[in-house]
């Protein structure tokens, strides 16, 4: 969904979520990891701005995605990389994808995030984990009605769904 903050970007939701929408418990993925799933995460956004929360941006700090990462947090605001900023707010992180010049712009999470964002994104690609896993972090539920399922291809233990918004 197009609004004036996200004119000229299109919002991408990437996450991998399990049959019951667990994304996460105690910090990490409640599943074992899932090689193929990650090969084809990182290519993704490799080469696009990526916003996040602060925990996920901690917890992802050794081998960062994206070219360039917007942190969205309310207390921690200076990094020692020029390609890391801070955004208090989604206006400002919108604000500041948009001013990278991008076409794409990828929510990486955590929960908060993909929900602050949810009624701003145009497409959601997710990783459907197969199973369900305990946890105390859920990807948001979305309105059926305003997305289209357009595209799912299935590896051994996940399946790439991308989403698209109806106009």
């Amino acid at each position: 969904m197009t609004t004036d903050a996200t004119a000229g970007i299109e919002l991408v939701s990437v996450a991998a979520i399990a049959e019951n929408r667990v994304i996460g418990a105690d910090g990490a993925l409640p599943w074992e990891r899932l090689p193929e799933d990650y090969r084809q995460y990182r290519a993704r956004v490799a080469d696009d701005p990526v916003v996040l929360g602060r925990r996920t941006f901690d917890s992802m700090r050794p081998t960062l995605p994206g070219r360039a990462q917007i942190v969205l947090s309310h207390s921690q605001r200076e990094y020692d990389s020029e390609s890391i900023s801070h955004a208090g707010g989604v206006e400002a992180a919108l604000r500041r994808a948009r001013s990278l010049g991008d076409e794409t712009v990828y929510v990486l999470g955590g929960a908060e995030i993909y929900a602050l964002f949810q009624p701003h994104l145009d497409r959601m690609v997710l990783s459907r984990v197969t199973g369900e896993y305990e946890g105390d972090t859920e990807y948001p539920a979305w309105d059926d009605s305003e997305w289209t399922l357009a595209e799912e291809t299935a590896y051994e233990r996940f399946t790439i769904q991308f989403w698209e918004r109806r106009r």
